[in-house]
């Protein structure tokens, strides 16, 4: 905030204006932060999203060929449970007639519950090894499944060969999981099962490590010893067959309720466990195999009749099951006894831990999290077909009613009526313009129309005034006057001159924006017809080889100038640019002037000329070059100010949706054009590059690329035709591209800037850019 100071050094009160631009200025940066973080957001959720959806391939080895000469004998030979203590490294075999039922790569929304009803039916129960990326997508099939008396284990969190992976990466994979099984079912487990992993034998030298360094971790790793093979859909008589072990032998059982079509599982399951029950087989988790190892080993030492015999026994048992570390399962069934007294509940799913403290609240945010991610991601699909739709319905529109009004308007026929040859007025708002005031009254010296030139000086403090009138006496102008008040802001400045005009039309023009010699007439001539009441003019980008000034160059031919000849036709047109328009001043006048109640004042009049029933056209001819923002500040500044200014007009002339007449036409037509094509369509534009990098790291790279290209290139098609209708060189569509990379994720933070802006009630002042007076004369522009 600034102040003055008088001629005797005392410190003059900051004024209204000075207040409010104060306040506006310590607002801007909160409400850009959370347009960052609102953007940071929607990044978290679509890569948290792709990372959960993860594809879960076959049940199949990834690495090929590997030795294993530094996987112990008697693990190779050993039974399907391994587990560790000390770095010691013991298996554990299923007891005959049992059978150790497990499940891999669930939960799956449909064949998890049908297979959990089938258990519940026949009374049976499982041990169930999960990827942690679905349990968080369905976390309550897990808790049913435990609430059922099942076993959980893991199966990493993105179903990953660890083989493969780095320790960092390893750890990764269970901590998440166990926050996954926090969060959903309350608990952890010491279970873990490895992708891709089927019989001890097949351990190889690059996977042992894993399964060592999980060991020492706590964890125990359990194998298949009979596989049903059920992931090759072989049919439900094989799947039954393949996974029945030989004669009485125990097994661990390998089936799958997810990763693909599992329906002949969920045929075969019910026929399995009535055909092993029938055999005599009773069916347990993983952590009730070890208590019957562990139950049996007790009962062989008890029964020797030599200590000898009973060292031996007890020996034999440290080999095969008791060197368990604390957290394995037969930690719990010995701590108090449970093997022996302990419920069957317990015992059977002993491997669980309940989760507290950090472990639990982290799990649960992760399901939080996991379940925006799952909601959002089809609303944004939702988003992302609205845009599509609207970005291919807008180019068509804009194409077809383009190249009707370029015919219409460049016929040899066509005319407006009689010459319009009367003198106009030609109003100049300036606020610390001396950069480019004197260029933008030299434009107007060589006018072919005969004008009176007003400026306004809106409380300078760089001199404008002054350059002004020495500009004019150095040109020999003596049709300009200047006018000097007290900073009001641009409306009142405008409005200042529509008072002062000498004659029945108005031309507005910007400080810094510089004119043909034949500029003015162009622009005068549509008021030949009685009904047209404004006239918006050609706004060219002078400072356009830069890339920022590429970029809006792009935006003005293809973006502004092809929407105007759109709306033109339809009449419905919503923004007379500032920077080039002509009213009638009883129009003006009419509607009550410049009105200050939006930031967008050039839009506010805009809509209400065609609400009090004045035609409103655009005048291709009519060309002005501007000075468009050199920096992304500026440019930030000014966008921002257009995108709010926009909303709040529209906000302010609602009731025309509800409206009759002309304000209801314009209501009913021009207000859904402008919400979709200067509002939603940009908000959600940035989809495309969102989807596109998501289905690039998520999908198919390709297949993402040339869709983006595809999009891409209907839209340098449109440009190249706004580039031929306004006979522009196409040079300058190189830059295209990289502006839909960067320029599009710009204005998406801009629109999402100026929601939040409306939302928290915000309002803004004339903001005044930064200004170098390199836009000349026209010819000097290429």
């Amino acid at each position: 905030m600034t102040t003055t100071t008088t001629s005797r050094g005392r410190r003059r009160a900051p004024t209204r204006m000075q207040r409010a631009a104060g306040k506006a200025a310590a607002l801007q940066k909160p409400r850009v932060i959370l347009a960052l973080l609102f953007l940071l957001g929607l990044t978290s959720v679509m890569l948290l999203d792709g990372y959960l959806r993860a594809e879960v391939g076959g049940d199949q080895r990834v690495r090929t060929g590997a030795g294993s000469s530094k996987v112990p004998d008697k693990v190779l030979g050993g039974g399907p449970i391994l587990s560790f203590r000390g770095g010691q490294a013991t298996t554990v075999s299923v007891p005959k007639k049992t059978i150790a039922l497990t499940f891999d790569d669930g939960p799956n929304p449909t064949y998890t519950p049908q297979v959990l009803r089938i258990l519940e039916e026949n009374d049976v129960p499982a041990t169930f090894f999960l990827v942690g990326s679905m349990v968080s997508r369905y976390p309550g099939i897990v808790k049913d499944m435990v609430a059922q008396g099942n076993e959980v284990g893991i199966h990493t969190f993105t179903h990953v060969d660890l083989s493969y992976q780095s320790d960092a990466r390893v750890n990764r994979e269970m901590e998440q999981t166990q926050l996954a099984l926090a969060g959903a079912a309350g608990i952890t487990t010491t279970l873990f099962r490895a992708p891709y992993s089927s019989e001890t034998d097949a351990i190889d030298n690059y996977s042992w490590p894993v399964y060592k360094k999980l060991g020492e971790d706590g964890y125990t790793s359990v194998f298949v010893d009979t596989d049903s093979d059920d992931w090759k859909k072989p049919g439900v008589a094989k799947i039954v067959s393949w996974a029945t072990p030989k004669g009485t032998s125990g097994a661990a059982v390998l089936m799958h309720d997810a990763g693909g079509d599992r329906e002949q599982t969920i045929k075969a399951l019910p026929a399995y466990i009535k055909k092993m029950k029938a055999k005599g087989y009773t069916f347990t988790t993983i952590s009730g195999v070890i208590e019957k190892r562990n139950a049996s080993n007790r009962q062989a030492a008890a029964a020797g009749s030599a200590t000898g015999a009973a060292g031996s026994a007890t020996g034999a048992a440290g080999s095969a099951t008791g060197q368990q570390p604390s957290g394995d399962p037969d930690g719990q069934s010995r701590n108090g006894s449970r093997g022996a007294g302990g419920s069957t509940t317990s015992r059977l799913q002993a491997a669980h831990r309940t989760a507290t403290g950090t472990t639990l609240y982290e799990g649960k945010a992760l399901i939080v999290a996991v379940a925006v991610a799952e909601y959002a991601l089809p609303v944004l699909s939702v988003g992302l077909m609205v845009v599509g739709v609207a970005v291919m319905g807008r180019f068509g529109m804009m194409v077809i009613l383009a190249r009707r009004h370029y015919r219409q308007r460049n016929r040899r026929r066509f005319s407006w009526g009689p010459p319009v040859t009367r003198p106009v007025s030609v109003i100049v708002p300036a606020y610390n313009e001396k950069e480019c005031i004197a260029n933008t009254l030299g434009s107007l010296a060589g006018s072919t129309h005969p004008i009176e030139i007003i400026v306004v000086d809106d409380g300078s403090t760089d001199g404008t005034s002054d350059i002004a009138r020495d500009a004019a006496v150095s040109l020999g102008m003596t049709n300009v006057r200047v006018i000097r008040q007290e900073n009001a802001g641009k409306p009142a400045a405008l409005n200042n001159g529509v008072r002062s005009a000498s004659h029945d039309v108005v031309v507005m023009m910007d400080g810094d924006t510089v004119f043909e010699p034949d500029t003015v007439r162009q622009l005068v001539q549509p008021f030949a017809d009685p009904a047209v009441g404004a006239v918006a003019g050609n706004a060219k980008v002078g400072n356009r080889d830069t890339v920022i000034g590429a970029w809006q160059h792009i935006e003005y031919v293809m973006g502004f100038n092809l929407d105007r000849r759109m709306y033109d036709l339809l009449r419905c047109m919503p923004t007379i640019p500032g920077a080039i328009g002509a009213f009638r001043r009883e129009a003006v006048i009419q509607v009550g002037g410049m009105s200050e109640d939006t930031l967008a004042e050039d839009t506010d009049i805009t809509i209400a000329m065609h609400r009090a029933g004045w035609r409103v056209v655009y005048q291709e001819h009519a060309k002005a070059w501007t000075e468009a923002p050199g920096s992304l500040k500026q440019l930030w500044s000014q966008r921002y100010r257009w995108s709010y200014g926009t909303m709040q007009a529209l906000w302010k002339h609602s009731k025309s949706l509800t409206d009759k007449g002309p304000s209801g036409r314009f209501g009913r037509v021009g207000m859904p054009l402008v919400v979709i094509f200067q509002i939603v369509t940009p908000v959600f534009a940035p989809l495309i590059d969102v989807f596109t990098a998501y289905s690039m790291v998520f999908v198919d790279f390709t297949e993402a690329l040339l869709a983006w290209l595809a999009v891409l290139g209907v839209q340098l098609l449109c440009a190249a035709y706004a580039f031929r209708l306004d006979r522009e060189k196409y040079r300058y569509l190189l830059m295209m591209p990289l502006q839909q990379l960067a320029y599009r994720q710009m204005m998406y933070l801009v629109l999402i800037h100026s929601c939040i802006t409306a939302l928290t009630g915000g309002r803004l002042r004339w903001q005044k850019l930064k200004r170098t007076g390199e836009v000349g004369t026209p010819a000097g522009v290429s």
